[in-house]
């Protein structure tokens, strides 16, 4: 038997800490004790039944985990292996990470990179690994430190924090958009620059081009902020769009692209391709600041997920939630 947080929607929905039997789990390659999985803004809305993240029930929640190999059926993977995991579907459309035990596909594992521990990997998770594609893809448009300021919104949540961290350790120049101001002190430590109010981008604005002032965008919030951050990217310059914090909708012009030069680069963390996912989780491992990690990183145990995940949908945490599994 095995503890796991499963998601059920029967005659109405219900999320709970439950004891599986090892033969309930779907088929895999791959028999695998989690030691540490987190709580992505997905996982949240999963859990608290806020979005339509699952679709297929029952659900064992986590898009995320790290931990080792039980058993293997294949030739990548032998037991002991330490490995990363996320995306993929877990946790939508597959048993996820928030469980002692996991039957997954190997074509998904990423061994776990020299120099991290399963609790910083988790630590990092998705929305470090999501951060660092961001940061990836604006390095093959050009971007190189000294370009100009590169801004970072949402800054206080899981993606924002890491970018923040990332960039500054980089060498650029950080300005971090947060609806938090008193967390300015905090994202000064992982490197911000300077702090702006999230108000000053996420208003409505009616001009398509506004004054020119980043060189690159890493955007995790959407809607009208997505459209001002567009805006005031200086000619030739990118953003990277990973999130929809504030909205999915995009109510912008054609004048961005196609007067400054500026290009909107998509982010997708759940399906990116396999050499994709280790040379990120490569770069992590060597670019990121594993003191500004620990600083950005709140860890509990499974008992206390379910309340967590409401704090973290209704925007209470900032940085990065990992969860002790086993």
């Amino acid at each position: 038997m095995f503890k796991a947080l499963v998601l059920r929607k029967e005659e109405s929905f219900s999320a709970q800490l439950e004891s599986l039997s090892e033969d309930t789990l779907p088929a895999g390659d791959v028999l695998a004790q989690v030691l540490y999985s987190t709580l992505n803004y997905k996982d949240a809305l999963a859990i608290t039944n806020t979005s339509p993240v699952v679709r297929q029930w029952p659900m064992v929640a986590g898009i995320d985990g790290a931990g080792v190999v039980l058993r293997s059926d294949s030739p990548q993977w032998q037991v002991g292996d330490a490995f990363v995991h996320n995306g993929w579907g877990l946790g939508e459309t597959r048993w996820g990470l928030l469980a002692e035990r996991a039957s997954l596909e190997s074509k998904g594992l990423v061994h776990l990179p020299h120099g991290l521990t399963a609790l910083q990997a988790m630590a990092i998770g998705t929305a470090g690994y999501t951060a660092m594609l961001s940061v990836m893809a604006l390095e093959r448009h050009g971007l190189q430190p000294g370009a100009g300021e590169v801004l970072v919104t949402g800054a206080s949540g899981g993606v924002g924090s890491v970018a923040v961290a990332l960039l500054s350790s980089l060498g650029y120049s950080v300005v971090a958009s947060t609806g938090k101001l008193t967390e300015a002190d905090y994202l000064k430590a992982l490197g911000a620059s300077s702090v702006i109010d999230r108000a000053e981008l996420s208003a409505q604005s009616p001009r398509p081009l506004q004054k020119e002032r980043w060189a690159a965008v890493v955007d995790s919030v959407g809607s009208h902020t997505l459209v001002n951050a567009l805006a005031q990217t200086r000619y030739g310059g990118a953003v990277s769009a990973c999130g929809l914090a504030q909205g999915f909708d995009l109510t912008s012009t054609v004048m961005p692209f196609i007067l400054r030069g500026v290009s909107l680069l998509g982010i997708d963390s759940v399906m990116a391709p396999l050499p994709l996912r280790i040379e990120a989780w490569r770069r992590l491992a060597n670019d990121l600041d594993l003191a500004k990690l620990e600083r950005m990183t709140r860890v509990i145990a499974m008992e206390d997920v379910i309340d967590v995940a409401q704090e973290l949908r209704l925007g209470h945490i900032k940085g990065r939630v990992v969860v002790k599994v086993s």
